[in-house]
């Protein structure tokens, strides 16, 4: 059996989508799944579950979104909106000879996928977004709700703190070993108290100070694993990979049609029970079926945290493949 913590024991490809090479990883025959990674990964997250999905009859492709991984990293922010990247999905979907794929999304990519589905329903079929929780397009502006946050005195949210070129890659490159070992850790169920991801950056505090290194891997990493996303950023840096949110209100700004629209696709969403961002997403985890017309299930995963795909690889395929296999047997 193929070592699934091994990137070679993958197939690899590349395709020329709106004008940029886009990396992915393609195993099975089936059902088209595309799988869309979040930050800070690449398409590696999906490991477990590419084999699962295979295995159970479905072609499974997980491109690095635009920004990550071997894909290309256009230099202009403004290209990475959702726009382009679900243009991204779509025309990779094209460039595979397909005519529709099912959708999965992990935290920036569940932003992604989400867009994908409004866009394109003819495209995407079906919808199933993993820890993160999104509704209808927000009331106001990102900015101006960051700034009436940070108004309170408590701090400054890390989407906020993201938005100036330059500071907070400076901190994260500095040293990616210990930059991923804190994130990883202090997203997870595993992260205890002090030890657990804060939204906020309080007033003198650092991005890093946030989520402090533990000194390890989380134990559902291997050293392997983790080597190779460390791989990655070492040679790519997050200035990129940030760029997606440096768009927050570039994409407010160009999605003012998606007012009052509903996604009607059959969805799923699977969350964690301990995930950090949990309290923030509460609302609009309560609230998913106000916008997502035909959601099938909703899941919160005892003790695991934001990284579900890798802390509970198992129950997440699970879960994936009895939706994913209901919606192709309709």
């Amino acid at each position: 059996m193929p070592d699934v913590n091994d990137p070679a024991a993958f197939s690899h490809h590349q395709a020329d989508v709106n004008g940029i090479a886009l990396h992915y990883v393609a195993q099975g025959e089936g059902p088209l799944v595309l799988m869309l990674h979040g930050f800070p990964y690449t398409w590696f997250e999906w490991r477990h579950q590419i084999h699962a999905l295979a295995a159970a009859g479905f072609r499974v492709v997980a491109p690095d979104i635009r920004g990550f991984g071997q894909s290309a990293k256009p230099d202009v922010i403004a290209q990475y909106t959702l726009l382009h990247s679900a243009g991204d999905a779509v025309g990779l979907v094209a460039a595979l000879g397909a005519d529709r794929a099912f959708l999965v999304g992990h935290d920036l990519g569940a932003w992604i996928a989400a867009a994908a589905a409004r866009l394109r329903p003819d495209v995407f079929p079906a919808l199933a977004l993993i820890s993160t929780a999104l509704g209808a397009r927000e009331a106001v502006r990102p900015s101006t709700a960051w700034a009436a946050i940070e108004a309170q005195g408590e701090g400054q949210l890390y989407h906020h703190y993201f938005q100036a070129p330059g500071v907070a890659e400076a901190e994260l490159d500095a040293d990616i070993a210990a930059t991923l070992r804190g994130i990883y850790h202090a997203i997870s169920g595993m992260a205890k108290g002090a030890e657990r991801w804060r939204l906020l950056i309080r007033p003198g505090e650092r991005l890093l100070d946030t989520f402090p290194d533990p000194g390890h891997v989380p134990a559902f990493l291997t050293a392997d694993a983790f080597a190779e996303y460390v791989r990655h950023y070492r040679k790519g840096g997050f200035a990129a990979p940030l760029a997606h949110y440096r768009c927050r209100d570039l994409n407010w700004d160009l999605t003012a049609a998606w007012v009052g629209q509903t996604i009607d696709q059959p969805s799923l969403f699977i969350g964690g029970a301990a995930d950090p961002a949990l309290d923030v997403m509460r609302p609009a985890y309560d609230a998913l079926a106000q916008t997502y017309t035909r959601l099938a299930h909703k899941t919160l995963l005892a003790g695991v945290g934001h990284g579900a795909p890798e802390e509970a690889p198992e129950a997440v395929s699970r879960l994936l493949i009895d939706f994913l296999s209901l919606q192709e047997a309709h």
